[in-house]
């Protein structure tokens, strides 16, 4: 971890220091280096009597001790000396102080770790329901989702300023992902509509080359071109549909916050009609509130079962035209409904025309679980399943809207 605290976090020394030294330290004194790593160790292994390092912390070291103790120390002894133990419990100031701590203390990507863990291993959920506890973290994709999972249980007064908390996190996200998700597609698109009558400024030239190869002259070095190639021009007319029907079970929620700004993104677009269901064993299509993804997000329910087929049922029963649409499934695959079912609606759309994508994550959290069975179905469908970061997602969707093979990670 990084002791740097906000105002040090630009320093480029410190960001790379994992647990940063209190002052610099003379790397030509053997016995300060030694010192040096003693330090560290102490601060990583808790200053449990067995710990070895005979070191004492004290000032701002002390400090982030303390803080470190607060969340991971051993929950089964009392706190004595130096022994650390889990000192948060459930008081709302306690954990209020504690933030304010580690804000001071680590960086931003510690803060957010550190935060996700308080709410798992101590069970501090609850205390998200309380306007001044929210006011306290660091928003980030994790906070949103446990915010969204404990919607029906928020009261009144916590509901503004957990929406206040969304929006950040769900403009943050915006600014870093729309410009180039609308100019990825928007290139897409003009090159999907392409016309083999193009005048010169529309031709494409790499592609009218290579369906001309066969007609290169040697003796003068040239290609002549019997057919043209060129973009098609530009078009106020909806050109592509797009389906986004996402998973909303629990293990979802990163991936049911960037799919609902993807898909306002996408909504923004004209030449684009999107849509965007969420379901767990019900369905909802929450595309009327496209326009805020922080609406459509509210309108969400994580947690609950999964009816894949249930959901796909319903969306094939709004393509209107499947060889211009693009159908994304956003799941793990663990299918609580009928998997045959499932399969058969898979086979069928991709027959029909559409462009069939199946993402197991939008996240950045790396390989997720899935059901692996499933997974390999679809692939013999010639729907292969894969996760997804979010800035890859705007590279799937041109090659699905341009059909040609999706950039699919290599996870081997």
């Amino acid at each position: 971890m990084d002791a740097t605290g906000p105002k040090d976090a630009a320093d480029p020394k410190d960001a790379a220091d994992p647990v940063g030294a209190a002052e610099p330290v003379d790397t030509a004194d053997p016995a300060g280096v030694a010192q040096e790593r003693l330090r560290r160790w102490r601060l990583v292994l808790g200053g449990d009597a067995a710990d070895g390092t005979g070191r004492a912390l004290a000032g701002r070291d002390a400090a982030m001790d303390g803080a470190l103790a607060a969340l991971y120390g051993k929950g089964d002894k009392p706190a004595a000396g130096k022994e650390r133990a889990a000192g948060l419990g459930a008081s709302a100031p306690a954990v209020a102080r504690w933030l304010g701590d580690i804000r001071t203390y680590f960086p931003s990507s510690v803060v957010q770790v550190m935060q996700r863990d308080a709410i798992d291993r101590l069970g501090l959920s609850t205390l998200l329901l309380e306007p001044e506890m929210l006011e306290a973290v660091q928003a980030d994709v994790h906070l949103v989702g446990t915010l969204l999972s404990l919607n029906k249980a928020m009261p009144e007064t916590t509901k503004e300023t957990a929406r206040a908390v969304v929006r950040k996190v769900v403009e943050d996200l915006e600014k870093r992902l729309a410009t180039r998700t609308r100019a990825t597609l928007t290139g897409a698109l003009d090159r999907s509509a392409r016309v083999h009558r193009p005048r010169h400024h529309d031709i494409d030239w790499n592609r009218t080359i290579a369906a001309n190869l066969k007609h290169y002259l040697p003796e003068h070095r040239t290609v002549v071109p019997e057919r043209l190639i060129g973009y098609g021009r530009a078009s106020r007319s909806v050109r592509k549909d797009v389906v986004l029907c996402v998973d909303q079970s629990g293990s979802m929620a990163a991936s049911v916050v960037h799919a609902s700004v993807f898909g306002a993104v996408l909504a923004s677009m004209r030449s684009i009609s999107t849509r965007l269901v969420v379901f767990d064993t019900a369905v909802v299509d929450l595309t009327d509130q496209l326009d805020d993804p922080v609406d459509v997000l509210f309108g969400t329910q994580l947690g609950g079962g999964t009816d894949i087929n249930r959901a796909l049922a319903y969306c094939q029963s709004r393509i209107t035209r499947p060889t211009e649409t693009v159908m994304v499934l956003i799941s793990d695959l663990y299918e609580g409904g009928i998997r045959d079912e499932m399969l058969k609606r898979v086979a069928a759309m991709k027959a029909s025309g559409v462009q069939f994508v199946t993402l197991l994550a939008l996240s950045d959290e790396g390989t997720p679980a899935y059901d692996r069975d499933h997974a390999a179905a679809l692939a013999a469908l010639g729907a292969p399943a894969f996760a997804c970061t979010p800035d890859l997602f705007p590279e799937v969707m041109a090659a699905a809207i341009e059909k040609r093979p999706l950039p699919i990670p290599d996870t081997a």
